[in-house]
């Protein structure tokens, strides 16, 4: 692939045209003096008075690697007194730099196996893989929730509930920082859309923001992360980088976070009000915290003791970590074995099937034997997001090749194309003057033009979609650009799959209704310091029709068809829909037409409307599933292992169906001003709520096998928990999966906003044919409080509570009720 622009090179580009002249924005009534830190020792302290203010603010912002690795971020280090630099790299599904790395399943698939312990494998794989790579800072894990359906990096979420979200997000900051690596825990706080992000005002109220918004950070906290990065957007008014009751009030005072916190990239806004909040550190440049931050020491509105406390809190991680010792720890070798090894199997755990009618899977027998693949992800594999998110794999094989390969000597797999992303080269005979847009090359440092007419013989609607390296031809269509600049992120952002070419040439579409007739087509490309080339096509409502009568031809001929869908999300902006994106609808209905027996694999990013779902046999959601995708689909299609996830999210029906649904002051945002009026309802909890059935429930996931619930009982235990007893028997022929979950209802007698159920607790089991597995959920002290916003503390829900046992928020088998007290 080629190399692309460094996130950090892209948004600079981007911030150009907003930035403003940075100045201290006032001054402090009096001069603060900052304690030191919990962990910070002699050698720190040593090392700070020995730093001059300009070494001290070279810590406090980003600048230019001289020995990049195309990573997101470099803060230089101090040589005379033997403190090294650090390198900061995105990661939250592998590292992402310009080399190879491990490209594990996106969080949100991780998320699916409801399994802590698989969160730490992972997070040890992105740990070691970072210290291999020469990298020392990780700017992961993502731990904002699922809150619209929308939202462009809700693949990089763990999903719509708080307790699960702070069980995985603390382990895998062990799994990462146990490996040596600096994790750090982002977007602080209610960053959970990609629209408008840099400037939204959130409002939320006080209880909601700590019991569903905050309760992951602080789990995240409590696992020691080296550093927070700070949001992007406003928290009732006030920036959250520069937001003192977050970064102070909250993460310091309350939860003595130790670590320092940075930007996000471009996030700052001030000098003054920012350090003065908490903020330690600018990325990925020195607008607010270089000159700025200087000028404002020098002139007295901000004490130097400020500047310590910021590099006081960075040197102590860095000691935390071995960075600051005369040997410091050695970096591992990488291993790619074994970190494929952890997305193949964090794949497999992830997998959900979502309906299995009349045992479709796994496929067997005859339907194991001839089989028709369809979808332009059944070649090309959707290994993960775009973004920050996006990595570059080892390898990653085709579904195709892999269900070939399973299906064995004597089967008959084929394939369609179905849905086409990349184009079809334009018709010479469409061209005047003629010419080959195929591959046309761009001679180094010099122009190419073409200026002629194409004529097309019937109305239609048209994607262009051009391929190219380097800077991208400008192809004008009767005086309109097709491909000008994106708005906002989403030129340097662009999505991960769909805008990358087999061959790796990037990719740009633009669809429009063309009239029968002569159009006019200018083209203009700039050759580089080497040759370069690019490619025009075009798909048509005509070349549609013949991939998808090719599909049908397929799907008829098979006995079954596995159909891959994807949709292509990214960071920098949110989707528009909940349907799958394209034509797939149609391809969908015209496949399941001519061929029941047809398993839709979903590679998308997050819930999806399904109206296409009764035509179907069988429905398997995976998400973005890594480099190992391609295996461990094929290995749950043909019944290697059970599907072992379930939802983190609740599937919405249709567009109108959700809980910022129809309502614009919750999403996007009205005027700037964004209002949680849903309050403590987030996922699962509002479709209680309101009576809303979804289409898949919170915690739904199906099983090759059956499991029975039985012998529920619940005994208080000191402090104010639970602990719920109960037995879970597989019933059915088959080893397989079950998640185990708990939830817990309001307390009568606490006088606070309750929501109906919550997840409580759950458990992950692997039982064979007729097993029987006591299990014991503790269900803690927190889990059955609530946030008392008169008080600014926690409330415990003494008196008769609810108790249910099942396996999703819809499917509750068992329920029991228990006394709390204190």
């Amino acid at each position: 692939m080629p190399r692309q622009l460094s996130r950090r090179s892209a948004l600079r580009l981007l911030s150009g045209a907003v930035t403003v002249a940075a100045a201290a924005t006032g001054a402090l009534a009096a001069p603060v003096r900052a304690a030191a830190p919990r962990g910070a020792g002699p050698r720190v302290e040593s090392l700070l008075a020995r730093l001059t203010l300009d070494e001290k603010i070279g810590f406090l912002h980003g600048a230019e690697d001289p020995a990049g690795l195309g990573q997101a971020g470099f803060v230089p280090g101090v040589a005379r007194l033997g403190i090294p630099p650090l390198r900061l790299a995105d990661g939250p599904a592998g590292v992402r730099i310009d080399g190879r790395a491990t490209a594990l399943p996106a969080p949100v698939l991780l998320a699916s196996a409801f399994d802590p312990a698989l969160a730490r494998a992972y997070g040890r794989v992105i740990g070691r893989e970072g210290r291999a790579l020469g990298l020392d800072v990780l700017l992961s894990p993502m731990v904002n929730l699922i809150r619209t359906p929308y939202a462009g990096r809700n693949f990089e979420t763990f999903g719509e509930d708080p307790l699960l979200a702070a069980d995985l997000v603390a382990e895998e900051i062990r799994g990462i920082q146990g490996e040596g690596l600096i994790a750090t825990v982002k977007h602080f706080a209610l960053n959970n859309q990609e629209r408008d992000r840099m400037t939204v005002d959130v409002t939320v109220g006080d209880q909601a923001l700590n019991e569903v918004w905050l309760r992951a950070f602080e789990a995240a906290v409590g696992a020691r992360p080296g550093a927070v990065m700070a949001a992007y957007n406003k928290v009732g008014g006030v920036f959250a980088c520069e937001n003192k009751a977050l970064l102070t009030g909250v993460l310091r005072d309350r939860w003595n976070f130790d670590g320092w916190v940075m930007t996000d990239w471009f996030a700052a806004h001030s000098t003054v009000a920012s350090i003065a909040a908490g903020l330690d550190m600018e990325m990925p440049n020195d607008t607010y915290f270089g000159d700025a931050l200087r000028r404002a020491v020098r002139s007295g509105s901000v004490p130097e003791s400020l500047v310590d406390r910021s590099v006081r809190r960075i040197l102590s991680v860095m000691e935390r970590f071995g960075l600051l010792d005369s040997t410091p720890p050695p970096r591992p070798d990488r291993d790619a074995k074994a970190g494929a090894r952890t997305a193949f199997a964090v794949a497999k755990a992830g997998a959900t099937l979502l309906r299995n009618e009349r045992q479709t899977l796994p496929l067997t027998g005859p339907a194991a034997q001839s089989i028709a693949v369809i979808g332009p992800t059944g070649t090309v594999p959707c290994v993960g997001g775009g973004g920050s998110a996006r990595v570059v794999p080892d390898r990653a094989d085709s579904p195709f090749e892999v269900i070939t390969d399973r299906a064995g000597e004597g089967a008959r797999v084929t394939y369609a194309l179905g849905e086409d992303l990349f184009g079809k080269p334009l018709p010479p005979v469409s061209l005047s003057p003629g010419a080959d847009f195929e591959g046309q090359t761009v001679r180094a440092g010099r122009p190419w033009t073409y200026d002629g007419t194409l004529t097309v013989d019937a109305d239609d609607e048209w994607t262009f979609v051009v391929h190219y390296e380097g800077l991208r031809p400008q192809i004008t269509l009767d005086g309109e650009e097709l491909f000008p600049l994106a708005p906002g992120y989403g030129e340097f952002l662009p999505g991960s799959m769909t805008s990358i070419a087999p061959d790796g040439l990037a990719v740009r579409r633009r669809t429009l209704h063309l009239m029968a007739g002569p159009h006019r087509l200018r083209i203009t490309a700039h050759g580089g310091a080497k040759n370069r080339i690019f490619r025009l096509r075009r798909t048509t409502g005509a070349t549609r029709a013949a991939d998808v009568a090719e599909a049908m031809l397929a799907a008829w001929t098979a006995y079954s068809v596995v159909l891959f869908a994807y949709e292509d999300a990214t960071e920098g902006q949110d989707r528009t829909s909940l349907a799958l994106p394209g034509h797939q609808r149609e391809l969908i209905e015209a496949v399941t037409a001519v061929n029941p027996r047809t398993t839709v694999v979903l590679n998308t990013s997050s819930a999806t409307a399904m109206p296409w779902l009764e035509r179907t046999a069988a429905v398997l959601q995976m998400y973005y599933p890594g480099q190992e995708g391609a295996a461990a689909t094929a290995a749950v299609l043909f019944g290697d292992c059970d599907p072992g996830g379930r939802l983190t999210q609740t599937f919405p029906v249709s567009d109108d169906r959700h809980p910022v649904a129809g309502d614009p002051r919750r999403y996007p945002g009205v005027d700037g001003k964004e209002e949680y009026t849903e309050g403590i309802r987030l996922g699962y909890r509002w479709y209680d709520a309101e009576g809303v059935e979804p289409l898949f429930p919170f915690g739904h996931g199906l099983s090759y096998t059956t499991f029975a619930y039985e012998n529920l009982s619940v005994r208080p235990v000191p402090g104010g928990g639970l602990d719920v007893r109960f037995t879970v028997v597989n019933t059915g022929p088959r080893p397989g999966t079950e998640v185990a979950q708990v939830y817990v209802g309001p307390s009568a007698e606490l006088r606070l906003d309750q929501v109906k159920r919550a997840l409580a607790g759950y458990r992950r089991l692997e039982l064979q044919p007729g097993e029987r597995r006591d299990v014991t959920v503790r269900i803690t002290r927190r889990s059955l409080s609530s946030w008392d916003t008169a008080r600014g503390a926690w409330a415990l829900g003494t008196g008769p509570r609810t108790v249910q046992v099942g396996a999703s928020a819809r499917d509750l088998r068992l329920t029991a009720q228990a006394d709390v007290s204190v």
